[in-house]
């Protein structure tokens, strides 16, 4: 384990934190101001389970000589890349509803205590007495989700005399989700649940039948041309790999990956990335597809002859700059959630009515945010000819906790692997201290950009420079970060300048500007909105006549007026439809909108006085966009209802 820190300095901070939280009515003034910022941050977007948690707790002894007890899983060969399968704990002598099952991987993960390491546990944001695993598990499930387990339905007779059972067991089964993530996985069952646990007794070792195989494809746009795509993807395998796409035209890939080193650390903050949370994180394969037609269907598939092949995916390369119409999708902060009823750490499991699910959640009945909103999505891509999506930051909230990129990868790929998936950086995948982010906030759990920007290249200028621009149509869309330094004349600024002056209102009369944290917002705007950024970027948005603003952060739906420094310049009205109609031929100022609503947690609206704020709407889903040279239309879309929430349009 790197650490640079003095041990007197590390046993005095880990002091700090345990006297910090050594009773419920500690102050946060007791701890580092690191971890103290980080709270904050964490309360505000982050609700905190149990099982988030878990790596504070001290593992205890389980003083359990029951001989009958052992896990089972089904089925017990080489795994697929997608497998559901069945965890069963059996020989149970006393059921408890405190029982559980933990999913670690790989299967050499170091299950014990490391009482050293609780400043690591800091960047998750919560802070307890002690850390309980060396590996944090992937996944984790009570046995009480089955409902025959505590009641003892299922009985195994393990002694008899004379015929009659005098000894008597339970078992309980669960389903589990898992994803090829390259390295084997097992099985572990604890007692104690997540605050006083101990183990019991694991699994045996499950291998990947192909470690290597290439998965999770997705593509984005490299210039405004829409003669070329390029294809991600993520496989066991270092050598080069090839896509074969259209007739007969194949690529060679480029592999990249980063290890631990790579990550970011603080010598007083430890980040998770660099320890607990690492996981194999896989060879990154990119490739470019060229010799493509604009708003033109190809296919392709990508691998090789020695590690395999995926299957064969249609694709759709979006409109050249300069043309008419687009059709778009784009939402922000999605995130992933199970598809099982695991909880998982730092993911917030949310039903359909936006309520936390205890123990994760009924897939018959209530879905997650990022499920539900994925889902209608795909249903779009499939039935309407989407030219692309825009994801503007807090991508998979992985946070350090590496494997969650696959999850998420797997999540995205029905809608990514067939349309452009443009993206913008976020807090969650970049901020760190002394990484270079704007903001100090631990939130990226040490990963600083890097996992991000190998996992989504997009057409930037250099690395972890993630600002760009792209044309498609008749719109231009000038995306930044959020969390680079964007002050007056810094290098960004100075970009945003030069990109936005230069666009050709004639050929692409539309001009869209992302990012990740907005300048509006009625939820929490004190903690939301950085005035300071406000104060250099908004004079930007009105001199170069940006038509649209697009943010996240904020976990719901907001639109505004035409609004500059807080002021309505100019109101819409009613078409004939009762849509409401910004008339930019007499321009004014922006209209803003906030659509952080694909599947964290959603936020509440705290004030209703803000006299700029039009459309309000707390839930999950997301903005359609269809473009011509004459207006911009948008509807939000519930994703459960499939409603139209919201519409609007602007003008020429």
């Amino acid at each position: 384990m790197e650490n640079s820190t003095p041990w007197l300095l590390k046993i005095f901070f880990l002091l700090t934190i345990i006297l910090g939280y050594s009773s419920s009515s500690a102050s946060s003034s007791w701890l580092h101001p690191l971890a103290s910022s980080s709270m904050a941050e964490h309360r505000n977007y982050t609700a905190i389970s149990d099982f988030r948690v878990l790596n504070r707790r001290k593992l205890l002894k389980c003083d359990d000589p029951n001989p009958y007890l052992k896990i089972s899983v089904d089925p017990n060969s080489s795994l697929t890349n997608e497998e559901y399968l069945t965890v069963t704990v059996s020989g149970v002598l006393l059921p408890s509803s405190s029982d559980w099952v933990a999913m670690i991987s790989p299967s050499s993960s170091n299950v014990t205590d490391c009482p050293l390491s609780e400043a690591y546990y800091a960047q998750t944001g919560d802070l307890s007495d002690l850390p309980l695993l060396c590996q944090y598990p992937v996944k984790a499930q009570y046995v009480k989700n089955d409902p025959d387990y505590l009641n003892c339905t299922k009985k195994d007779c393990q002694e008899s005399v004379l015929g009659k059972c005098v000894v008597a067991t339970c078992s309980g089964s669960l389903t589990f989700h898992v994803i090829n993530v390259r390295t084997n996985i097992e099985f572990v069952f604890f007692a104690g649940g997540f605050d006083t646990p101990c183990i019991l007794t694991r699994s045996n070792p499950l291998d990947f039948t192909n470690p290597n195989m290439p998965l999770y494809g997705h593509l984005s746009s490299i210039d405004s041309t829409a003669k070329s795509m390029r294809l991600t993807w993520v496989s066991g395998d270092e050598k080069p790999q090839q896509v074969q796409y259209g007739d007969g035209m194949s690529q060679n890939s480029v592999v990249t990956t980063f290890t631990q080193d790579d990550m970011c650390s603080s010598s007083t903050l430890p980040s998770p990335a660099k320890d607990f949370g690492w996981h194999d994180r896989g060879f990154i394969h990119t490739a470019v597809m060229t010799g493509l037609q604009p708003s033109s269907n190809f296919s392709y598939k990508y691998g090789s002859d020695s590690v395999g092949w995926s299957n064969q995916i249609q694709f759709k390369t979006p409109p050249d700059a300069g043309s008419d119409k687009l059709y778009f999708i784009a939402y922000g902060d999605m995130g992933k959630a199970p598809l099982d009823s695991s909880v998982e750490h730092y993911i917030q499991i949310l039903n359909a009515l936006g309520l936390p699910c205890e123990n994760g959640p009924n897939l018959g009945e209530l879905t997650p945010g990022s499920v539900s909103v994925i889902k209608a999505v795909t249903d779009e891509v499939n039935s309407v000819n989407v030219d692309s999506i825009f994801h503007i930051g807090d991508i998979s909230y992985a946070t350090g906790f590496l494997v969650e990129w696959d999850f998420f990868l797997e999540l995205i790929n029905p809608v990514a692997s067939q349309v452009a998936y443009m993206t913008a950086i976020g807090n969650h995948e970049r901020d760190y201290v002394d990484s270079g982010s704007v903001y100090l906030t631990p939130d990226s759990g040490g990963e600083c950009g890097v996992a991000y920007e190998t996992y989504f290249p997009m057409p930037t200028s250099a690395k972890d420079k993630p600002w760009y621009s792209i044309e498609q149509a008749s719109v231009h869309f000038t995306i930044i970060s959020t969390e680079h330094n964007w002050s007056v004349n810094s290098e960004q600024y100075l970009w945003m300048e030069e990109d936005m002056g230069s666009v050709n209102r004639s050929k692409t009369p539309w001009l869209i500007f992302m990012g990740h944290r907005p300048m509006y917002t009625s939820s929490n705007a004190d903690t939301s909105v950085d005035p300071q950024f406000v104060n250099a970027v908004e004079p930007l948005l009105l001199q170069y006549k940006v038509d649209l603003v697009l943010f996240g952060h904020v976990h719901n739906y907001e639109r505004t007026c035409a609004v500059y420094q807080g002021e309505c310049k100019a109101m819409p009205t009613k078409d004939a439809n009762g849509v409401d109609t910004y008339n930019n031929s007499n321009y004014s100022a922006p209209v803003q909108a906030v659509i952080g609503m694909a599947g964290f947690s959603l936020d509440k609206f705290t004030t209703d006085s803000n006299s700029w704020s039009l459309s309000r709407i707390s839930e999950f889903g997301f903005v359609r966009g269809n473009a011509t040279k004459e207006e911009l239309y948008f509807e939000f879309v519930n994703a459960n209802t499939r409603n139209v929430g919201d519409s609007f349009r602007i003008m020429k």
